[in-house]
């Protein structure tokens, strides 16, 4: 067995891959307004419910009010969550890694509804030890300080941990803090399984 390592694991396009665009089309199929709104037109909502800012009926209300949605609470959570699907060959990897006993960890901007449906329908969830969410600490990435946060939080040393995530910028954080950072293509998941072994961790 390999020498355990610590994981921080971003979510989307890593462990699940999703289409926000399906948020605004389905809201809009349910909207008076004639007119549709431009896909970044609710991004600013969005960021601001990721970080705590905004309460979750508070969020509900204000994306309701832009887009014109006039379905009730239970459809509008069901647009929101229904745009994820499951990156298979990163559960098989991540099961992996816990069978050989290396701490698995989450670092994720996203919000509550979106983490409450992904721990309850995919089960790569059930493999972690805990997580730093932006929603729930007021910081997003690529701000060094929800990094640091995730250091201090799970007692890690950063040169000895693994950071993998899918957007360039909060790549370059983690290496300015000496993450073991990888950028994750779900495209070319085998370089991530060969970078892994270049490292000392063959999942076999």
């Amino acid at each position: 067995m390999p020498d355990t390592k610590s994981f921080l694991f971003d979510i989307g396009n890593v462990i699940c891959t999703f289409d926000f665009s399906l948020v605004l089309t389905r809201l809009q199929a349910q909207s008076l307004q004639v007119s549709a709104d431009p896909p970044h037109s609710i991004d600013s909502i969005k960021d601001s419910y990721e970080t705590g800012l905004l309460s979750e009926d508070e969020f509900i209300a204000a994306i309701s009010r832009i887009t014109g949605f006039t379905g009730n609470r239970k459809e509008f959570t069901r647009i929101w969550c229904d745009i994820f699907t499951e990156n298979r060959q990163m559960t098989n990897l991540i099961m992996k890694l816990q069978a050989q006993g290396h701490n698995l960890y989450l670092l994720s901007n996203t919000n509550h509804l979106h983490l409450e449906h992904l721990k309850r329908n995919f089960s790569a969830f059930t493999h972690f030890s805990g997580g730093i969410f932006s929603h729930m600490v007021g910081v997003m990435k690529p701000q060094s300080e929800i990094y640091q946060m995730a250091l201090d939080h799970f007692s890690l040393k950063a040169e000895e941990t693994i950071y993998v995530d899918d957007l360039e910028e909060n790549i370059d954080a983690g290496k300015r803090l000496n993450l073991l950072s990888h950028q994750y293509s779900i495209e070319n998941h085998h370089l991530f399984t060969q970078w892994l072994s270049g490292i000392g961790i063959n999942l076999g």
